[in-house]
């Protein structure tokens, strides 16, 4: 597969059919980013489980912390990597030693590691590199538009209001 480019049914499909997201690399820093795409993908319903060995027992977000991937109680339909490039590599393979074996790696922005990618292929999974499910997941519900960003989405579909004050989409909106 190439990982220039992802048509938009590939990343709707992954993010309508992930349930459940092991998020390598998390950080109880409210202003990091792995904390605040954990956060969104949590409002967003997805079981997020965050995974970072140096505040394994502790909380994020109300979410137990494990040390590894190996430590995660249940089946993972996605394994998000917020490390570098170089990290990727041995956190793929871990990933592929699970049983079940998740569906998904996904690798955040700027991070890509051809060679893992190619082992997690090999094995049937599908992988996203270079890409942020947040982003993503806004691009495609159109809640990023409101946020006055292009997302080459159009629609004339009036958005629901979440309840809070602020427009919450969903990928999930028949027709989309």
């Amino acid at each position: 597969m190439s990982h220039e480019f992802y048509d938009d049914a590939l990343i709707r499909r992954i993010l309508r059919e992930t349930k459940r997201i092991a998020l390598v690399g998390a950080s109880a820093n409210e202003a990091r980013p792995s904390w605040i795409v954990t956060k969104y993908l949590l409002d967003r319903g997805y079981d997020v489980v965050p995974v970072n060995p140096g505040l394994a027992g502790q909380t994020i977000l109300g979410k137990t912390v494990y040390a590894s991937l190996k430590d995660i109680p249940g089946p993972i339909d996605m394994v998000e990597i917020f490390r570098n490039s170089e990290a990727a590599g041995p956190i793929t393979g871990e990933a592929l030693a699970l049983d079940p074996l998740p569906k998904v790696i996904w690798m955040q922005l700027s991070v890509r590691n051809d060679e893992a990618a190619a082992r997690a292929e090999a094995k049937g999974l599908t992988v996203i590199m270079n890409r942020c499910p947040k982003i993503e997941y806004g691009r495609l519900s159109g809640e990023i538009g409101w946020q006055g960003i292009n997302s080459r989405i159009l629609s004339a579909k009036k958005p629901a209001l979440a309840g809070k004050g602020f427009q919450k989409l969903t990928i999930n909106r028949p027709g989309t």
